[in-house]
């Protein structure tokens, strides 16, 4: 089995519009170790981030942030550890189209 650390995914999505960061590449299981979010506004915007496992449709237990406030100009980093598996869904919903997610972690194939 090889590890590989890397940027898994950077998405800037339009406003109230689910989208995915990330998604789990076929015969392969990953670890998201941390999710930055920033708001490029100069008004407080919240976010969403959900896995999807097995790329299901979004239902309330895949949350794991809902309607996070995030101040103007501003950024958090979420130290999170998910594990994923093949096909699961990393994604980020946001107020308004000026926030930016990237995801961090490794690929194991």
């Amino acid at each position: 089995m090889a590890t590989n650390y890397r940027v898994l995914g950077q998405v800037a999505p339009l406003a109230t519009t689910a989208t995915a960061i990330y998604t789990v590449p076929s015969a392969t299981e990953a670890v998201v170790s941390s999710v930055t979010v920033c708001n490029r506004s100069a008004s407080s915007v919240t976010f969403r981030l959900s896995v999807r496992p097995d790329g299901a449709a979004l239902a309330n237990q895949h949350y794991l942030v809902y309607d996070a406030s995030l101040d103007a100009n501003d950024t958090i980093i979420l130290t999170i550890g998910v594990t994923m598996d093949a096909t699961d869904v990393l994604e980020a919903y946001a107020s308004s189209g000026d926030l930016t997610f990237h995801a961090y972690g490794s690929e194991i194939s």
